[in-house]
């Protein structure tokens, strides 16, 4: 029998970080436009983090089916270590979107952006279809453009929107440094399962570019929102406060370079998600200041 502890590790918590700094940045700006509401930041911030946990329950459900994870070198999932049927886990997939969508038609209910209804359709079927299709295009290299869009500019500027009816230069910046944390967290693990990704034919972008291109992308990813930073810093400088990640930034990159190994990915994990929660709130703050 599957348990909670199982459940609660098969939703990825140290992962969706990524839903919260979006979700904090977004209103940091609206709090910057004297636009902050909220009830419609709390609900912006359920539909992301449902849609993450959907997506990351149907990752697993459909790397499990296909025989991906089999080999996996980071933490077990449920469907390939047998803690959980595939269908159970698919059904846990299905009900995250459902609270998602719920909560997504409530919050455009409330502000009356009923357009967004389309940009929250959209949401779900990349996250279904990011490896649960018979031809996902996460297994083909797309997997790091997905992230960066919607747990960027979408995820951002769609929190904006609900709160302040207009989106700015500077948030759009300001989201771009959320996608790109976002982007770095996928190539730690797509750069760690680089071998058995090519060996099970999933083509991710480090297997494409290979691991040591790959690796300089993901240093880029790290060090270009402390850019992104001092760029949104030219229309609110207090947002100056979150370069303090520049130097661990720096550190990531300088690990990533030097070669880290399968085991430091772990290192790796934790530091960038630790980096891109300080970063996405300490923006936030420094936006709303």
């Amino acid at each position: 029998m599957t348990s909670t502890s199982d459940w609660v590790a098969g939703a990825r918590p140290r992962t969706l970080w990524t839903s919260i700094s979006a979700v904090a940045v977004g209103s940091g700006a609206a709090a910057a436009v004297d636009s902050f509401e909220l009830i419609p930041a709390v609900l912006a911030f359920g539909v992301a983090v449902a849609l993450q946990i959907a997506s990351n329950y149907g990752n697993d459900y459909s790397d499990g089916v296909r025989g991906t994870d089999v080999d996996r070198v980071g933490p077990d999932r449920l469907v390939a270590t047998g803690r959980a049927a595939p269908s159970a886990v698919k059904r846990a997939a299905y009900l995250s979107f459902g609270v998602a969508a719920i909560l997504g038609l409530a919050l455009v209910a409330l502000t009356e952006t009923w357009w967004l209804i389309i940009i929250g359709a959209i949401a779900i079927v990349a996250a279904w279809t990011y490896t649960g299709t018979a031809r996902p295009y996460g297994y083909t290299g797309w997997g790091e453009v997905s992230v960066f869009i919607f747990f960027g500019p979408v995820a951002v500027l769609g929190t904006l929107y609900t709160q302040a009816g207009a989106i700015t230069w500077w948030a759009t910046v300001a989201s771009c440094g959320v996608g790109l944390y976002a982007v770095a967290l996928l190539l730690v693990n797509n750069i760690r399962d680089v071998e058995t990704d090519a060996a099970a034919g999933k083509q991710t972008i480090a297997v494409k570019l290979g691991e040591k291109r790959a690796r300089r992308l993901f240093m880029a990813a790290v060090t270009l929102p402390v850019v992104c930073a001092i760029v949104v810093s030219f229309a609110h400088p207090w947002v100056l406060i979150s370069t303090v990640v520049a130097l661990p930034s720096l550190l990531l990159a300088g690990g990533m370079a030097v070669g880290a190994e399968k085991v430091s990915m772990a290192v790796l994990f934790k530091g960038i998600s630790g980096v891109g929660l300080v970063y996405g709130l300490l923006m936030a703050v420094g936006l709303a200041l």
